[in-house]
């Protein structure tokens, strides 16, 4: 169950999901540079144009989020880093800034729309090089606007996963919207250095944040979060009530059901959220932080069952098939010290003579369906008694069984 799994089980959520569910004015100045002083993530932004004058006095007091100095480059960097930034940027929302999804200083630069880009887009440079080109989202009802201006831009880890997103308040015509994009981790394989747009999130946001009067980030991490930082939760319980906010504007929360569970060995539950028999994500909470452990993970199809947990044993099982059963993979994780899920076996299991090694039965094989069996642990043959010792004890699927009433009951 490695990373790419894990973003493929992502997909076919959102899939799942649509298919059920059928400018240099940046005018509001309100730029969110903040230093978020998370685990793996450490965000120092300042707009490369700021980095050629020297700072007003006040703007510091517009910019409350802002815990220590930002320490900007030295003449000669500023030249080089100017002549990466083409014509048609945006310079009062161009940043340089510290993303998790990348080793050092990159600067993040907005676009406004051109013959190649209709809408708004952006790229992420370091030492010269475009890392990345994100594709600016617009809400359907506003594609025929024209765009306006970009109001703001924050990076912060928006869904608890450790690893920053970005967040744009744009405004086409005369209205302003949210746009979420999610980053993935350094070794995400072919999604590395990528951010996918949070759609179906972002107009959720802009809805529930036009209801309140005001579309900003400051709004927005108030509503999400009570406008506190990952790490500064006085209790899990506080803490499980935002996850449950953000959880329930993505979702409808009428289809989303609860569970506190006991996962590992202290004395905290991890809190369960998903639709059964559909997906499922896993929380848990360290010492302020929120940390999520398993992200919309998918089942009931295509030969997975579900995700078993041995209670107060730091244990998830998980069994799936292929090729009608004749292949069993098994896979247990743990969370480690870093406060994620971490593989511990992955265990295949061949229920057929496979002569050819091609890891599905062929037709000259399949009188041996159910007559030959080979394990492998960790791409080494072992035998049966060998693979068992990964149980620790009796497992329970891992669903929940509230409502967000009784949930909020519990906590």
């Amino acid at each position: 169950m490695d990373f790419k799994n894990n973003i493929y089980r992502k997909l076919c959520v959102a899939v799942c999901l649509v298919v059920t569910m059928g400018m240099f004015s940046a005018c509001g100045q309100e730029q969110e540079l903040s230093l978020e002083q998370e685990t793996e993530i450490t965000s120092q932004e300042t707009t490369v144009s700021e980095q050629l004058q020297s700072q007003p006095e006040d703007e510091t007091e517009s910019m409350p989020e802002q815990t220590e100095e930002v320490n900007l480059p030295q003449e000669s960097s500023q030249t080089q880093e100017s002549s990466q930034i083409r014509d048609g940027s945006i310079a009062e929302q161009t940043f340089e800034v510290e993303l998790s999804e990348y080793d050092g200083k990159v600067i993040f630069v907005p676009y406004m729309p051109d013959d190649e880009y209709p809408m708004l887009h952006m790229e992420i440079v370091q030492d010269g090089e475009v890392l990345t080109t994100i594709k600016g989202y617009v809400p359907e009802a506003l594609e025929e606007e024209e765009f306006t201006s970009l109001d703001a831009v924050s990076f912060y880890d928006v869904n608890y996963d450790s690893y920053t997103d970005i967040v744009l308040v744009q405004t086409y015509g005369e209205s302003a919207f949210v746009s979420v994009y999610e980053g993935f981790p350094k070794d995400a394989g072919e999604y590395n250095n990528r951010f996918w747009v949070r759609g179906y999130l972002s107009d959720r946001l802009t809805e529930e944040l036009n209801r309140q009067g005001e579309v900003s980030v400051s709004r927005l991490r108030d509503f999400l979060a009570d406008g506190k930082k990952n790490g500064n939760f006085s209790s899990y319980q506080e803490a499980y009530e935002m996850v449950s906010r953000l959880e329930g504007i993505e979702y409808d929360q009428s289809d989303l059901e609860y569970g506190l569970i006991y996962f590992d060995e202290d004395d905290i539950p991890e809190l369960v959220v998903g639709k059964n028999g559909y997906y499922v994500s896993l929380y848990t909470y360290r010492e302020g932080r929120i940390q999520l452990l398993m992200d919309h993970w998918a089942y009931g199809a295509m030969g997975n069952l579900g995700y078993e947990y041995a209670p107060g044993k730091n244990s998830l099982r998980n069994y799936n098939t292929d090729h009608a059963g004749a292949v069993l993979y098994t896979t247990y994780m743990a969370i480690n010290e870093d406060g994620f899920l971490e593989r511990v076996a992955e265990i295949v299991t061949y229920n057929f003579d496979d002569v050819n090694q091609n890891g599905m039965p062929d037709e000259n094989e399949m009188a041996s369906m159910g007559l030959y069996g080979v394990t492998y642990v960790n791409g080494v043959e072992e035998t049966a008694n060998e693979s068992a010792a990964y149980d620790v004890g009796e497992y329970e699927y891992i669903l929940g069984n509230m409502s967000l009433e009784e949930l909020k009951e519990r906590l």
